[in-house]
């Protein structure tokens, strides 16, 4: 048997040596971050289909006129909605966390259910026509509302980066975290996405102790880590878009309900609105999921020369229960159906005009919004 051992670790590694890039990715287990004889690490390698990951960097220089996004997304229910996402014909799908709810450390596992969503045949077809970012949420990160203590958070980053064909010499590999930009489109017509990663670096939520709300504010809590918030601030403050997309897995401007959301850390909501207006970037506009319900919130912050916007698309399979919730800047209803964000955007003189749609089974539309900047 340890003859047989040895041949299958020399098999393994004089495979990895001839086969191509590509078709390689070294799993990981849970225990990863212990210390391991080279041994032992030899022991892990495993070569996987070109579907676990096919590197490909994202093409920058294609212009974006359709962007779709959404979040909550569980693989146990049926993945039907992926045709009526490409129905729309989108350049780009953002995904903004909850992609596959595997709710676990174990890593093996985590990169099993990321292949399993990769290869469904209706994703790759939306895969065929559409280039995919995003981020990971909780129950893809690795445990529900979790944050900076978890302790497999590395090997969570990397099964995110390996799903979505992240090539292993971009920056963002190399870096703690998984936030992330994106510089699309020529001239004047440019649009740059930039992803938050709020689970990296957050601190320890608050529960409620008179059981109101689900979390008390955290007032000396941050999201984001200092590395990631000059990241930001340089994103901002040296951007050539026109559009400027704001990603974050979590809402910003909804700060009434009593669940996760940027207001669960009031000194770095106010910081990241204080950010947004020293900066001023051209026509940001923000991003969000996780809710299982659509909404778009509307925010006058002084110091901005036009509206804030933050749309909320959540509920890919499933949403939540309850026909209300309390939010004074909503712009019209809120949406209790299965749904995914579309975003369409043309231009007129070098500024952006951005159609905010909540579509749903079918592709029906259930809400949209016109923004001229």
């Amino acid at each position: 048997m340890k003859k047989l051992s040895v041949i299958r670790q020399l098999f393994i590694v004089a495979l990895c040596c001839v086969s191509a890039p590509s078709n390689i990715l070294f799993a990981q287990r849970p225990d990863e971050f212990q210390a391991k004889s080279p041994a032992a690490a030899d022991l892990e390698m495993e070569v996987t289909d070109v579907e676990a990951y096919k590197p490909k960097p994202i093409d920058t220089m294609q212009g974006l006129a359709v962007i779709a996004f959404g979040s909550c997304n569980k693989l146990e229910f049926p993945q039907t909605i992926w045709s009526d996402v490409a129905a729309n014909n989108p350049n780009l799908w953002i995904w903004l966390g909850d992609i596959i709810y595997a709710d676990t450390t174990d890593l093996r596992a985590l990169a099993a259910h990321y292949k399993r969503l990769k290869t469904n045949p209706e994703y790759k077809k939306l895969r065929s026509k559409a280039q995919v970012v995003g981020v990971y949420d909780d129950h893809d990160y690795g445990a529900n509302d979790a944050g900076k203590g978890l302790p497999n958070k590395k090997g969570s980053k990397k099964c995110l980066m390996d799903f979505l064909d992240v090539p292993m010499s971009a920056p963002v590999r190399k870096r703690e975290g998984a936030y992330n930009s994106y510089l699309f489109g020529k001239g004047n017509q440019r649009i740059k996405v930039i992803v938050l990663d709020t689970r990296y670096f957050r601190d320890s939520l608050i529960a409620d102790p008179s059981k109101q709300r689900r979390y008390f504010p955290n007032t000396e809590g941050d999201m984001l880590g200092e590395t990631q918030w000059k990241w930001l601030e340089h994103e901002l403050q040296n951007s050539p878009a026109k559009l400027n997309i704001l990603c974050t897995s979590i809402q910003v401007l909804a700060d009434e309900h009593g669940h996760e959301k940027w207001g669960n850390f009031p000194n770095c909501r106010k910081r990241l609105l204080q950010l947004i207006t020293k900066t001023k970037p051209d026509n940001l506009l923000i991003l969000s999921g996780d809710r299982h319900m659509a909404e778009i919130t509307k925010m006058d912050l002084q110091g901005l020369p036009y509206p804030l916007y933050d749309f909320t698309s959540s509920g890919l399979t499933h949403i939540r229960s309850g026909t209300s919730e309390p939010n004074k800047m909503r712009v019209g209803e809120l949406i209790l159906k299965k749904n995914f964000g579309v975003l369409k955007i043309y231009w007129e003189n070098d500024r952006p005009v951005v159609t905010m749609q909540v579509r749903g089974v079918k592709n029906e539309l259930y809400k949209e919004e016109v923004v001229r900047y």
